[in-house]
């Protein structure tokens, strides 16, 4: 197999995952394990999660829903207060990987995100964001076009963008429901648990020397 593109998604594969983060916060104000985590996967596709992704609700409904969804599964958490929580710390050893597969093959990233503004101040995240992101010949965000993954019409869009052929791509994500559309496409795909792990993975599949 001839890899053309190495395609990215960002949170918990380019920065650390915000799982630690709700983990944290779960503990601090005692609330059930998980809840946070749970409350995002119960009814994946529509919930207050996918319609924010999606840039479908603002805040203040987002912050509600959410709210909502949380007590039902055993203890309410605001929206609001879950955002901050996202934010991760870039892993520098992946983004030294994308530049080296950058060098060689066509590089993608495809983000479920949040509209603009939508955790408040970023300006210092932006920045070095805006770093990394120059690095991919196309990004595609959930919030800019409505759509978020799993929706296998996201990576559609992406592949057809970069002019490649899916079986010559190479997908990383965290989540195993987002690799499951692009493995079905015919991507070879690596769930990412650690930097270590995932650029170990991607030497493999590229045949590059990324560490």
């Amino acid at each position: 197999m001839a890899i053309e593109a190495v395609i990215f998604d960002f949170g918990g594969v380019l920065t650390s995952s915000p799982f630690e983060a709700f983990t944290r916060f779960e503990t601090e104000r005692g609330l059930p394990a998980d809840i946070i985590r749970r409350t995002n996967a119960a009814n994946h596709l529509e919930n207050a999660w996918a319609k924010f992704e999606r840039a479908e609700v603002d805040i203040e409904t987002f912050d509600a829903l959410f709210a909502a969804e949380s007590l039902a599964l055993g203890a309410e958490v605001r929206g609001r207060d879950v955002l901050p929580l996202l934010q991760g710390d870039l892993r520098p050893e992946m983004v030294e990987a994308l530049k080296r597969i950058k060098a060689q093959f066509k590089t993608g990233c495809i983000t479920n995100n949040l509209p603009a503004n939508a955790i408040g101040s970023m300006t210092g995240r932006s920045l070095y964001i805006a770093e990394v992101m120059v690095l991919f010949d196309h990004v595609i965000e959930s919030a800019k076009i409505g759509l978020r993954k799993p929706d296998p019409r996201i990576y559609q869009m992406m592949v057809e963008t970069l002019k490649v052929d899916p079986s010559n791509c190479v997908y990383l994500d965290d989540l195993g429901v987002n690799l499951k559309p692009a493995r079905q496409m015919g991507m070879t795909t690596i769930k990412v648990t650690s930097g270590a792990q995932a650029i170990a993975e991607l030497e493999t599949a590229t045949g590059l020397k990324l560490g």
